[in-house]
């Protein structure tokens, strides 16, 4: 199977389902965000998650082309750099991501993103295009 096509089928749907949580159930995503930024542990963890998924897409999919499949590349960058930003910097990023969390309207905006990003990438992973 593409790569392409493999990582729109594995990433479209699970932005999509975050995305639906972050909409519908924003009081907990909230208070899980909260619980992440002030724990070192937790910000360790998900760096090193972001940084092994991100190094796993670049790895396999590093397409810059002006197609829907850039979308992948896109966020196997951002997951790498993230991961390593909060390896590298825990307490800058967790000040940073609690001045973010502040407005309570970021994690909605970030689910629709999610769905948009998400349902583009199903499409096209499913066959829609």
């Amino acid at each position: 199977m593409d790569p392409s096509i493999f990582l729109a089928r594995l990433i479209g749907p699970i932005f999509i389902v975050v995305g639906l949580g972050l909409v519908f159930n924003r009081a907990l995503y909230q208070a899980v965000a909260e619980e992440i930024v002030k724990s070192r542990a937790l910000l360790y963890f998900s760096g090193a998650l972001n940084l092994a998924a991100g190094l796993a897409i670049v790895l396999t999919h590093n397409v810059w082309a002006p197609s829907w499949q850039v979308i992948i590349t896109i966020i196997g960058w951002f997951a790498l750099i993230r991961g390593v930003l909060r390896i590298l910097l825990p307490q800058q990023i967790g000040e940073f991501l609690a001045r973010i969390l502040a407005n309570r309207q970021v994690l909605f905006g970030s689910g629709i993103v999610a769905i948009v990003i998400g349902a583009v990438l199903a499409w096209n992973g499913f066959g829609g295009a």
